[in-house]
């Protein structure tokens, strides 16, 4: 599990990667993000991905132009943030007891992508506010105008003019969110039907929504609301979902099983013992409740009763990468990187596509210091970033590598695309313009270089 914040040298319990990219995406998730910690976890990506895939095949989304993050947040929420970004809490996973629960929330997010509400929002808002600037420059007029006249009756008319029509803008807008949100709600629903799953999950999920705001919502005025009142989305879902002939179909006992794990995985990577002990008793001997103890154990400093939970885990899924990736990842921390290689080799071996693996492959590799993996190391981290590019620790423990064999110009470059990636431009600049130095013109290496020094970072507005 990865915590994206920031980077240590050694990484404290539970982090074995830790990366910058984080910055701009809680930058513009709004109140949702601000002050949260983005993860980064092999499982719980790859279990996502293969919950949103068909949804976004059926709605025309293009996959590869969609990131999906993960938010250590308790509270149970998804959203979409700028730049086709899915934003999924941590509690959104945690607290759905099926597969189809949370794919039903996924599904709603990408009825947000598909139609562009991010952008049509946007301009909306935009509208909204010059709206109220002309209506306040029109009232601030006429109340000048009024009081200038000595009418007192017409320097307040102008007052109101101008709250009036900030109040029109402001509703307007808010109209313009809660239709953006149904029409998500029935892209959602229609996403569903053509891949053949239940709208049930989806449905449990608004039941939840409405009974936790039962009483706030008899009080609330519905036009002043950014969503709709969740007792009026739940009838619309309710309705569609019975009507569906998958209504009563259930998610396949493989992928039960995944989702199973990965929400024992969140539980014990993101709270106490306290709760691993709540949700999984020592009654509970089922494999998610192995998974959550092996990892509170670990991450509460009992590492020879994590690593003995692992090997009894083992025993019994051989052939489950993130086992030996967890295995991996208690050796290094624990300092026994040479040690930590090995299960790490068979978590790539298992899970060859993964980037996140073979980054944290070659990182553990480089830090063991043996020149003989230098090599590997290299290639591991090669790929692992063609794969997942956005990992800053990655390309630093990369100009490791490259420095260990002796190639400093890529080095340099190795640590120039970091440096990029966490946008430091000017230092990454200096470092491409070090590396292409040394390069041959227009070979691959210098022509990265260039792309680098040829960046003009945006202009803030």
């Amino acid at each position: 599990m990865t915590n994206v914040r920031g980077h240590t040298r050694r990484m404290a319990k539970g982090l074995a990667l830790a990366t910058m990219f984080a910055a701009s995406l809680l930058a513009t998730g709004g109140a949702h993000a601000q002050g949260k910690v983005l993860i980064r976890d092999a499982e719980t990506e790859a279990l996502l991905q293969d919950y949103v895939l068909p949804i976004f095949k059926v709605a025309g989304v293009r996959s590869s132009a969609v990131e999906l993050y993960i938010l250590q947040d308790p509270s149970f929420n998804a959203f979409v943030a700028s730049g086709q970004k899915i934003v999924v809490n941590t509690g959104a996973v945690i607290d759905s007891k099926t597969p189809n629960e949370l794919i039903g929330v996924l599904a709603h997010e990408t009825g947000h992508l598909a139609g562009g509400h991010q952008v049509q929002l946007r301009q909306q808002a935009e509208t909204a506010q010059r709206l109220a600037m002309l209506g306040g420059i029109a009232g601030i007029g006429a109340a000048v105008a009024g009081a200038a006249a000595g009418s007192p009756d017409a320097a307040r008319a102008g007052g109101g003019i101008a709250a009036g029509v900030g109040e029109a803008a402001r509703r307007s807008l808010l109209a313009y969110k809660r239709s953006e949100e149904m029409a998500a709600d029935q892209s959602a629903l229609n996403y569903l039907q053509q891949t053949g799953q239940s709208a049930k999950g989806m449905m449990r999920t608004f039941q939840r929504f409405a009974d936790n705001t039962l009483f706030a919502e008899s009080r609330a005025n519905p036009y002043l609301q950014s969503h709709p009142l969740p007792t009026e989305r739940l009838n619309l879902i309710e309705r569609s979902a019975k009507a569906s002939p998958y209504y009563d179909k259930k998610d396949p006992a493989a992928l039960q099983a995944r989702h199973d794990m990965v929400r024992a995985k969140l539980v014990a990577f993101t709270g106490g013992a306290s709760d691993v002990m709540r949700r999984y008793p020592p009654s509970d001997a089922s494999m998610p409740a192995r998974y959550a103890r092996a990892i509170s154990a670990y991450r509460n400093g009992d590492e020879r009763t994590a690593l003995k939970l692992l090997d009894q885990m083992l025993a019994d899924q051989p052939k489950n990468p993130y086992f030996w990736e967890l295995k991996g990842q208690i050796l290094l921390e624990g300092g026994r990187g040479r040690e930590a290689a090995e299960p790490l080799r068979k978590a790539v071996s298992l899970a060859p596509k993964s980037g996140l693996l073979r980054i944290m492959l070659g990182q553990t590799l480089v830090e063991a210091g043996d020149p003989k993996s230098v090599a590997e190391a290299i290639k591991n981290l090669k790929i692992g970033l063609q794969a997942d590019p956005d990992v800053g620790i990655g390309y630093r423990s990369l100009a490791r590598a490259y420095a260990m064999s002796g190639d400093i110009p890529m080095a340099d470059l190795a640590t120039a695309q970091g440096e990029f990636i966490e946008g430091e431009y000017k230092a990454a600049k200096m470092h491409a313009a070090r590396a292409q130095a040394a390069m041959k013109r227009g070979s691959p290496g210098w022509l990265k270089a260039d792309d680098i020094l040829s960046f003009s970072p945006p202009t803030p507005k």
